[in-house]
């Protein structure tokens, strides 16, 4: 189902016509009102005048989160604060939190651009929505509570917490669509299998997963304890929070919402724009926001943009599942590794659950990485010698992909921490 054929259907050039004319307004309106923006093109000798085709964005400066952050709170607004009606940010957790704000607009937009990746995923006016988000500073709650309001969804808003309860306000309520982080959605199907719940019982029947990375192994784990169809979505607090862009029922790959977002895929040590279908770093440039435009936002997720035709008939820009992140990788022994390469070496070998976690310290001058790795019960019963040699039997793996050696410790099932929010993957000990 298509939420509006119009604009995610769009003829490609009618779309590139529409989304000039949108750049060069955002081009005048942040030279105008944004004196960060105004000093980065005049630094850049870039006037609002030069932008003349969608092949000019190349001509103007990126921003990135050090950008953001050094103009705490408010000093990105394109707008007084008594047009602001709405502020989230991020959570700070490395510094000073990213601040942004929405005008009345921009809330339209905003539920405009999530009640498309809602429907996208499944979601209808018939459904009761379970959103299983926090409702605080995150743009996840609100921001996908308004697009399921939008398409005439009954909403739930539990927030996170007390699994338990929320398994059973689902059961009770008939919960027929469910939105959370995926590794949150796992936990709920764990805690509900304690419980004696089967969920192929109950109306549950689309997931809407968001704010954390979703592999193939991890959504078909979802689907089969949850019994439902998981869709995969993206946003982030910098762009405008959920419904930059959304898997349809299709699930090959995220919709992106072309006419409000102009993206680009660039190299990530040279900064130079690469060709579609190119695997490099996504850059935004929101086209329509008022209250907190960016322009070239280095977003820091790689992977790369898809322009075939979809199944479903949007001809919007796909992005496949991101890759991995910039910041995220880690340098081991001199050698770049990805978190995600870990994950889906280990996801590949039979037996292996969908948790771990990536500890990296240091011994003297020596960067050590071990990996934590939840199996199954029926592996982790098995005599000592199975183990240890179940255990090299994943360090020759991932030894064999990543170049480096790797300690690998089996632990049981349901060992490591689970969180409502997003799952703590990596914890680096070294004093870098």
């Amino acid at each position: 189902m298509i939420w509006n054929p119009e604009y995610e259907c769009i003829d490609r050039n009618k779309l590139r016509e529409l989304q000039l004319k949108r750049l060069q307004t955002l081009i005048k309106w942040v030279y105008n009102e944004v004196p960060f923006y105004r000093n980065k093109l005049s630094d850049a000798g870039v006037k609002p005048q030069d932008i003349k085709s969608l092949e000019d964005v190349a001509k103007l400066p990126f921003t990135t989160k050090t950008d953001l952050r050094d103009n705490y709170p408010f000093g990105m607004f394109a707008v007084p604060m008594e047009n602001v009606v709405r502020v989230h940010s991020s959570s700070g957790t490395t510094g000073k939190p990213i601040v942004v704000g929405y005008t009345r607009a921009d809330i339209n937009t905003w539920s405009e651009l999530t009640a498309r990746v809602a429907m996208a995923g499944g979601a209808t006016s018939k459904d009761i929505a379970h959103v299983a988000f926090g409702y605080g500073l995150f743009t996840g709650g609100f921001g996908m509570h308004a697009g399921l309001e939008r398409i005439g969804a009954s909403v739930v808003p539990v927030s996170t917490g007390n699994t338990e309860r929320q398994i059973m306000i689902m059961k009770d309520f008939g919960t027929t669509v469910l939105v959370s982080t995926p590794s949150y959605a796992l936990h709920i199907a764990e805690v509900g299998e304690s419980m004696d719940v089967d969920f192929s019982k109950l109306p549950l029947r689309v997931g809407l997963f968001g704010a954390e990375r979703c592999s193939e192994k991890l959504r078909k784990e979802i689907e089969s304890k949850l019994c439902i169809s998981a869709t995969d979505n993206y946003g982030l607090t910098e762009v405008m929070g959920p419904g930059v862009a959304g898997e349809c029922e299709v699930k090959n790959g995220l919709h992106i919402n072309e006419d409000h977002f102009l993206v680009e895929t660039i190299d990530p040590e040279t900064g130079e724009r690469l060709p579609e279908g190119s695997e490099g770093e996504l850059v935004f440039t929101t086209l329509t926001k008022e209250a907190f435009p960016v322009i070239r936002y280095r977003t820091r997720d790689l992977t790369r943009l898809l322009m075939d035709p979809c199944g479903c008939g949007r001809t919007i820009a796909r992005m496949e599942k991101v890759k991995g992140r910039t910041d995220d990788m880690l340098i081991i022994r001199g050698v770049n590794v990805f978190p995600s390469q870990i994950e889906s070496v280990l996801f590949e070998i039979e037996g292996i659950e969908p948790h771990y976690q990536i500890i990296v310290d240091r011994k003297g001058a020596m960067d050590l990485i071990r990996v934590l790795v939840e199996v199954s019960s029926d592996i982790f019963a098995g005599d000592m010698k199975e183990l240890m040699a179940f255990e090299r039997k994943v360090e020759a793996k991932l030894q064999t992909v990543l170049g480096i050696k790797v300690d690998v410790k089996l632990v049981e099932p349901k060992t490591l921490e689970r969180t409502s929010g997003k799952a703590k993957r990596v914890i680096d000990k070294r004093d870098l």
